[in-house]
């Protein structure tokens, strides 16, 4: 058997009784943050644009847009949610590959799920293999995928899409490697957006989603996909890593079924790059110690891992002053100069008029970038605060475990975008603690969704 058919054969044969409870409870959680994720974006300009564009394809589906409960196709209703729950760059993460789960491997879960109505220990299921999948697929490459200029987003989503709606379908066994090997197929992503804040590394989330569910979707009509998709020199890793660059195909099932790698994904904090998500939280931590002042601050070095410097450290230029929201997301000097200038960084920090502030550009301006010392372990580094006074305090910053507090605090925070006080509660409530069809799900966020006035105009 190849790589590919090993994985899809697991994934095939995969109950939800194989599970822990932990595992379906990260996946509640899950659910949560991304639907709160699709409604902070609900009234940005990409929300409208996505809309727009789904009208022109709408037609009889069986699928719900939660932000305006137009019907479409589960592949464009994936499409737009995906697209709306990257779009503030606040989706989890695997630090190894840098791959973001959560606004692929949910909407193409939802959009398949309504359609079957799905229980939801089914579709819990199927997001917890896709988590799975999208874990495994991106440890082979680890951030080799990043280094040659790609999206590892875009590069594994798809995969990991097919394999979760795969499953609600029901494929076989080889019906699961076709679609695997036809979602890799549709793996794509460039770092253009880099040069001018493009929106196409929003719809590189949305485009997997998509493109697992029409994977999926053509696999069950048994047409056939590349078996040899992982392991040829012309597939996903020999193309788009270079030959053969080092890569351990053999990683990629090791443990299957014993080792639960998707439960590695991390939460975010903060709308920005989540190697930032560190920095910001100790030098929110020191404002709030020492009660350190941005105007007693004379500089500030940041020691990274070098994989990272070129992501939110280059060119300088860009990052003192960004542009546009996406070139915020990915600054910073940016963002630590606007969690030490207002103590805080949330949705609001990405307007436009924050990024024509004076005092945001001047702080930022006070901050250098440089190698961390030693072994690089993926977020990990050291954050020096200089005071006028000469006084100087330098802490490590790491990533925090995940808070399921936290995600939930998050959550509704990002649903009052969207929805009201008492429609959040219901379903927050409703997901955490009951077991909800797809459908009931799909309708409670809708209900919630059409109470709100920004609703409205995001539908027309």
């Amino acid at each position: 058997m190849t790589p590919l058919e090993t994985l899809a054969g697991w994934a095939s044969t995969l109950r939800d009784s194989d599970l822990s409870v932990e595992q379906h409870r990260l996946a509640r959680l899950r659910l949560l943050d991304t639907l709160g994720l699709i409604s902070a974006a609900s009234e940005e300009p990409v929300c409208r644009s996505v809309l727009h564009f789904a009208k022109g394809y709408r037609c009889p589906g069986s699928a719900t847009l939660i932000v305006n409960g137009a019907l479409v196709s589960p592949a464009l209703a994936a499409l737009v949610h995906g697209t709306l729950a990257h779009a503030r760059d606040f989706d989890d993460t695997f630090p190894d590959s840098l791959v973001h789960p959560g606004s692929i491997v949910i909407p193409a879960a939802l959009g398949a799920a309504e359609q079957i109505d799905a229980t939801f220990a089914e579709f819990s299921t199927a997001v917890v293999l896709g988590y799975e999948i999208a874990a495994r697929v991106g440890r082979v490459a680890g951030r080799g995928f990043h280094a040659r200029g790609l999206h590892a987003t875009g590069i594994v989503g798809p995969i990991a899409a097919a394999a979760s709606v795969g499953w609600l379908l029901r494929l076989t066994a080889n019906a699961m490697a076709d679609a695997l090997g036809l979602a890799a197929s549709m793996s794509s992503g460039l770092f253009a957006f880099l040069a001018d804040g493009a929106w196409s590394k929003w719809m590189h989330a949305g485009w997997a989603a998509h493109g697992g569910i029409v994977a999926a979707e053509l696999a069950k009509s048994e047409f056939r996909g590349p078996h040899h998709a992982f392991d040829h020199s012309a597939g996903l890793y020999g193309a788009f890593l270079g030959g053969n660059s080092g890569f351990d195909l053999a990683s990629l099932c090791d443990g299957l079924g014993e080792q639960w790698l998707g439960a590695g994904a991390q939460p975010k904090s903060y709308p920005c790059a989540h190697v930032i998500q560190p920095f910001i939280d100790a030098a929110l931590a020191l404002r709030s110690e020492r009660n350190i002042r941005a105007e007693q601050i004379a500089a500030i070095r940041c020691a990274l891992a070098s994989w990272a410097l070129p992501i939110v450290c280059e060119p300088r230029d860009a990052k003192l002053k960004p542009c546009n929201d996406l070139e915020a997301i990915a600054s910073l000097p940016f963002m630590l100069a606007a969690a030490l200038c207002d103590g805080r960084v949330d949705l609001r920090t990405l307007r436009a008029e924050n990024l024509r502030r004076g005092d945001l550009q001047e702080f930022a301006e006070r901050v250098t970038c440089e190698h961390a010392r030693g072994p690089e372990s993926g977020f990990d580094g050291l954050l020096t605060i200089a005071l006028r006074d000469g006084e100087e305090s330098a802490v490590p910053v790491a990533l925090a475990s995940p808070d399921e507090a936290a995600i939930r605090r998050k959550f509704r925070t990002n649903a009052a975008v969207l929805y009201g006080e008492a429609a959040t509660n219901a379903l927050e409530n409703a997901i955490m603690n009951d077991a909800p069809s797809a459908r009931k799900i799909i309708r409670l966020a809708c209900q919630a969704a059409m109470r709100a006035p920004s609703a409205l105009s995001a539908g027309e």
